[in-house]
């Protein structure tokens, strides 16, 4: 598989890692939209939300607590924006399930 996440999951691409924990790891994105922009990528190579199944429920449950504590850490909770973008016409640059944080200057941007 040529997934650019998949590969920065295993390290095969060096990323500042912002947070990592079993299921997620989180970066910084490389296109910002805002001051704190990050991305939450599943380790689980799942293509978008479109192709979530019921047995991935749990493990997408666990994006929002993690979301939660990375925002924590960089100091921005109680002020961000979440978001998935599905499919290219969308935004989805990358064909592995993502979920935007977004927080400060820019946050308001609609398809990040």
């Amino acid at each position: 598989m040529d997934c650019i996440f998949c590969k920065i999951v295993k390290k095969e691409v060096v990323k500042e890692i912002i947070l990592e924990n079993d299921s997620f790891l989180v970066f910084k994105d490389i296109h910002p939209k805002a001051e704190t922009h990050v991305l939450i990528v599943l380790k689980e190579h799942i293509k978008s939300v479109d192709h979530v199944e019921k047995k991935d429920a749990l493990v997408l449950g666990e994006i929002f607590l993690t979301a939660k504590e990375v925002a924590e850490k960089l100091d921005v909770s109680g002020n961000y924006k979440l978001a998935f973008n599905v499919g290219k016409e969308a935004g989805q640059l990358v064909d592995h399930i993502h979920m935007h944080l977004l927080a400060g200057e820019g946050k308001e941007v609609v398809g990040v």
